[in-house]
């Protein structure tokens, strides 16, 4: 076997590992395939017959790529009408039951707008220790601090984390039936049974990328005025509303005819919803059309 054909070969064990990573990172499926992709090229220049973890050792290389693009991604960002959010994972329930043995590696979109309040260092710090397991010795020369300042940058970054994401309940037949509720008061335009399902702290958060929409604030708080925001855009999405997994939780995707328009993801605790999530951004939702 060749060099290249032994490289081929290793990479391709570790990339669902490296994909997992990337995604994490940068909250984007196509800015992670990019970032995998350049650890593939950067693999292809690099000798490696010595390297003893090669698992280390492509990690190492796709998280430098993911800071270097979160780095970038700071520096040009401009103010959006809206809110950001994630590229969402969307599994349909016509995938097969079998999908769902997937969903326990699966990260909530409550989480990754978390993570995307962080600084780059902070996020690759939380990322890689908390989530994947790698030292702080690993991981302080890929953002340049000692180990000691890149454990202090993991734990600011699980504290905002602790202190922002919901405790989600983990049932996701549950979470459908609280889904399903929401949807069904929606179509009815029933606005008691609306507010009935939401937390009375829940929050709105729309992403129609750059689409500028004057008069809507980017993110609605309490159950009252996002039942009254819900209602407004009813005709628009209730009918043409479909059950489906969204970063595995119960979500909905809409589908007026032969493509996506818009996924929704929830976050749901206590039996109520205290998150909603609607991303409609045609770029976000490009990869959506394939599936």
């Amino acid at each position: 076997m060749s060099d290249g054909e032994r490289q081929a070969r290793e990479f391709e064990q570790h990339r669902a590992h490296l994909e997992a990573v990337a995604y994490r990172m940068l909250g984007s499926l196509s800015e992670a395939e990019d970032a995998v992709q350049e650890s593939w090229l950067r693999l292809n220049r690099s000798e490696t017959s010595e390297v003893e973890n090669i698992r280390g050792w492509l990690t190492t290389v796709v998280a430098r790529v993911c800071l270097d693009m979160l780095r970038a991604r700071r520096a040009r960002r401009e103010d959006l009408v809206g809110s950001e959010l994630p590229e969402p994972i969307v599994t349909l329930p016509a995938n097969g039951p079998e999908d769902e043995t997937l969903l326990a590696d699966s990260i909530g979109l409550a989480l990754l707008v978390v993570l995307d309040t962080l600084t780059p260092a902070e996020r690759l710090a939380f990322v890689l220790h908390d989530m994947f397991g790698m030292s702080f010795e690993e991981i302080a020369p890929i953002v340049e601090r000692s180990p000691a300042s890149t454990r202090q940058l993991a734990s600011r970054a699980r504290r905002r984390v602790r202190g922002a994401t919901p405790v989600a309940d983990p049932d996701l037949t549950r979470q459908r039936e609280v889904v399903e509720a929401f949807l069904a008061a929606a179509r009815n335009g029933d606005f008691e049974a609306l507010v009935e399902v939401l937390d009375p702290a829940v929050v709105f958060r729309a992403d129609r990328g750059r689409i500028a929409l004057a008069g809507r604030p980017p993110l609605v708080n309490g159950a009252a005025a996002v039942a009254e925001r819900v209602l407004a855009r009813a005709p628009r999405f209730a009918s043409f509303a479909r059950p489906a997994v969204v970063n595995g939780s119960a979500g909905l995707i809409v589908v007026p005819r032969d493509r996506p328009i818009a996924v929704i993801g929830f976050a749901i605790a206590r039996g109520r919803i205290v998150e909603i999530d609607l991303i409609a951004d045609p770029e976000k939702l490009r990869g959506l059309s394939r599936a």
